[in-house]
Protein backbone atom coordinates (compact mmCIF):
# COMPACT_ATOMS: atom_id res chain seq x y z
CA UNK A 1 0.00 0.00 0.00
CA UNK A 2 2.95 2.30 0.61
CA UNK A 3 4.03 2.09 -3.04
CA UNK A 4 0.59 3.38 -4.13
CA UNK A 5 1.08 6.43 -1.92
CA UNK A 6 4.56 6.98 -3.36
CA UNK A 7 3.35 6.67 -6.97
CA UNK A 8 0.42 9.04 -6.38
CA UNK A 9 2.67 11.58 -4.64
CA UNK A 10 5.18 11.60 -7.52
CA UNK A 11 2.89 11.16 -10.56
CA UNK A 12 2.08 14.81 -11.19
CA UNK A 13 5.55 16.24 -10.49
CA UNK A 14 7.10 13.62 -12.79
CA UNK A 15 4.62 14.45 -15.58
CA UNK A 16 5.20 18.18 -15.13
CA UNK A 17 8.94 17.63 -15.49
CA UNK A 18 8.69 14.98 -18.24
CA UNK A 19 6.50 16.87 -20.72
CA UNK A 20 8.75 19.96 -21.13
CA UNK A 21 11.87 17.79 -21.19
CA UNK A 22 10.39 15.56 -23.88
CA UNK A 23 9.33 18.62 -25.89
CA UNK A 24 12.80 20.13 -25.52
CA UNK A 25 14.48 16.98 -26.86
CA UNK A 26 11.98 16.88 -29.75
CA UNK A 27 12.97 20.50 -30.54
CA UNK A 28 9.50 21.87 -29.76
CA UNK A 29 9.57 25.53 -28.64
CA UNK A 30 8.14 24.88 -25.18
CA UNK A 31 7.56 28.42 -23.97
CA UNK A 32 6.15 29.65 -27.28
CA UNK A 33 3.81 26.67 -27.45
CA UNK A 34 2.65 27.41 -23.91
CA UNK A 35 1.96 31.07 -24.76
CA UNK A 36 0.04 30.10 -27.92
CA UNK A 37 -2.05 27.66 -25.91
CA UNK A 38 -2.75 30.30 -23.27
CA UNK A 39 -3.91 32.72 -26.00
CA UNK A 40 -6.27 30.08 -27.40
CA UNK A 41 -7.56 29.30 -23.91
CA UNK A 42 -8.26 32.96 -23.22
CA UNK A 43 -10.23 33.40 -26.43
CA UNK A 44 -12.15 30.20 -25.68
CA UNK A 45 -13.01 31.49 -22.21
CA UNK A 46 -14.26 34.78 -23.68
CA UNK A 47 -16.31 32.87 -26.24
CA UNK A 48 -18.17 30.72 -23.68
CA UNK A 49 -19.03 33.51 -21.24
CA UNK A 50 -22.39 34.28 -22.93
CA UNK A 51 -23.30 30.58 -22.75
CA UNK A 52 -22.42 30.44 -19.04
CA UNK A 53 -24.37 33.61 -18.25
CA UNK A 54 -27.42 32.21 -20.05
CA UNK A 55 -27.19 28.95 -18.14
CA UNK A 56 -26.78 30.71 -14.77
CA UNK A 57 -29.81 32.92 -15.48
CA UNK A 58 -31.87 29.86 -16.39
CA UNK A 59 -30.85 28.10 -13.16
CA UNK A 60 -31.71 31.17 -11.10
CA UNK A 61 -35.12 31.48 -12.75
CA UNK A 62 -35.77 27.75 -12.23
CA UNK A 63 -35.08 28.01 -8.50
CA UNK A 64 -36.54 31.48 -7.82
CA UNK A 65 -39.77 30.85 -9.72
CA UNK A 66 -40.66 27.96 -7.47
CA UNK A 67 -40.54 25.47 -10.35
CA UNK A 68 -38.09 23.25 -8.49
CA UNK A 69 -40.24 23.25 -5.34
CA UNK A 70 -43.32 22.51 -7.44
CA UNK A 71 -41.61 19.52 -9.10
CA UNK A 72 -40.37 18.22 -5.74
CA UNK A 73 -43.84 18.51 -4.17
CA UNK A 74 -45.37 16.83 -7.21
CA UNK A 75 -42.95 13.87 -7.10
CA UNK A 76 -42.77 13.49 -3.29
CA UNK A 77 -45.68 10.99 -2.91
CA UNK A 78 -44.28 8.71 -5.61
CA UNK A 79 -40.77 8.69 -4.17
CA UNK A 80 -42.07 8.07 -0.65
CA UNK A 81 -43.91 5.04 -2.04
CA UNK A 82 -40.57 3.86 -3.50
CA UNK A 83 -38.93 4.36 -0.06
CA UNK A 84 -36.77 7.19 -1.41
CA UNK A 85 -36.29 10.11 0.98
CA UNK A 86 -37.97 13.11 -0.67
CA UNK A 87 -35.27 15.36 0.81
CA UNK A 88 -32.84 14.21 -1.92
CA UNK A 89 -35.19 15.04 -4.81
CA UNK A 90 -33.97 18.63 -5.25
CA UNK A 91 -30.47 17.20 -5.68
CA UNK A 92 -31.74 15.15 -8.61
CA UNK A 93 -32.98 18.35 -10.26
CA UNK A 94 -29.98 20.51 -9.34
CA UNK A 95 -27.12 18.16 -10.14
CA UNK A 96 -27.51 18.23 -13.95
CA UNK A 97 -27.75 22.02 -13.81
CA UNK A 98 -25.06 23.20 -11.43
CA UNK A 99 -22.15 21.57 -9.66
CA UNK A 100 -21.74 24.33 -7.09
CA UNK A 101 -25.46 24.53 -6.34
CA UNK A 102 -25.77 20.78 -5.96
CA UNK A 103 -22.67 20.64 -3.74
CA UNK A 104 -24.11 23.40 -1.54
CA UNK A 105 -27.40 21.48 -1.31
CA UNK A 106 -25.54 18.26 -0.47
CA UNK A 107 -23.60 20.11 2.22
CA UNK A 108 -26.85 21.38 3.73
CA UNK A 109 -28.35 17.88 3.73
CA UNK A 110 -25.25 16.52 5.46
CA UNK A 111 -25.30 19.33 8.04
CA UNK A 112 -29.00 18.77 8.70
CA UNK A 113 -29.17 14.97 8.74
CA UNK A 114 -25.54 13.95 9.33
CA UNK A 115 -22.99 12.25 7.08
CA UNK A 116 -23.88 8.76 8.30
CA UNK A 117 -27.63 9.17 7.86
CA UNK A 118 -29.33 7.53 4.91
CA UNK A 119 -30.06 10.96 3.42
CA UNK A 120 -26.42 12.01 3.81
CA UNK A 121 -25.17 8.81 2.23
CA UNK A 122 -27.62 9.00 -0.66
CA UNK A 123 -26.81 12.68 -1.29
CA UNK A 124 -23.07 11.96 -1.29
CA UNK A 125 -23.49 9.01 -3.62
CA UNK A 126 -25.68 11.02 -6.01
CA UNK A 127 -23.07 13.77 -5.98
CA UNK A 128 -20.44 11.27 -7.11
CA UNK A 129 -22.65 9.28 -9.49
CA UNK A 130 -24.04 12.04 -11.68
CA UNK A 131 -22.63 14.94 -13.65
CA UNK A 132 -23.42 18.57 -14.36
CA UNK A 133 -24.70 17.75 -17.82
CA UNK A 134 -26.00 21.18 -18.80
CA UNK A 135 -22.80 22.85 -17.62
CA UNK A 136 -20.66 20.37 -19.55
CA UNK A 137 -22.72 20.80 -22.70
CA UNK A 138 -22.68 24.58 -22.35
CA UNK A 139 -18.95 24.85 -21.86
CA UNK A 140 -17.70 22.22 -24.29
CA UNK A 141 -20.26 22.70 -27.03
CA UNK A 142 -19.97 26.47 -26.69
CA UNK A 143 -16.17 26.24 -26.91
CA UNK A 144 -16.21 24.37 -30.22
CA UNK A 145 -19.30 26.05 -31.66
CA UNK A 146 -21.74 23.13 -31.68
CA UNK A 147 -25.25 24.57 -31.93
CA UNK A 148 -27.36 21.43 -31.98
CA UNK A 149 -26.72 19.22 -28.98
CA UNK A 150 -30.15 17.69 -28.60
CA UNK A 151 -28.97 14.07 -28.69
CA UNK A 152 -26.14 14.77 -26.26
CA UNK A 153 -28.60 16.52 -23.96
CA UNK A 154 -31.03 13.59 -24.03
CA UNK A 155 -28.30 11.03 -23.37
CA UNK A 156 -26.70 13.17 -20.67
CA UNK A 157 -29.95 13.77 -18.79
CA UNK A 158 -30.91 10.10 -19.13
CA UNK A 159 -27.50 9.16 -17.70
CA UNK A 160 -28.04 11.56 -14.81
CA UNK A 161 -31.44 10.01 -14.10
CA UNK A 162 -29.95 6.50 -14.17
CA UNK A 163 -27.10 7.63 -11.90
CA UNK A 164 -29.58 9.26 -9.50
CA UNK A 165 -31.72 6.14 -9.13
CA UNK A 166 -28.73 3.79 -9.12
CA UNK A 167 -27.14 5.80 -6.30
CA UNK A 168 -30.35 5.55 -4.28
CA UNK A 169 -30.76 1.84 -5.01
CA UNK A 170 -27.16 1.05 -4.04
CA UNK A 171 -27.45 3.05 -0.81
CA UNK A 172 -30.73 1.42 0.14
CA UNK A 173 -29.23 -1.98 -0.67
CA UNK A 174 -25.96 -1.50 1.22
CA UNK A 175 -27.03 0.64 4.15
Amino acid sequence: MNWIHTISAWAIPVMIAFIPLYAYFKKVPVYESFVDGAKDGFSTAIGIIPHLVGMMVAISVFRASGAMDFLVDLAAPAVRWLHIPPEVLPLGFLRPLTGTGSLAFTTELIKTYGPDSMIGRIASTIQGSTDTTLYVLTVYFGAVGIRNGRYALKVGLFSDMVGFFAAIFVCLLLF
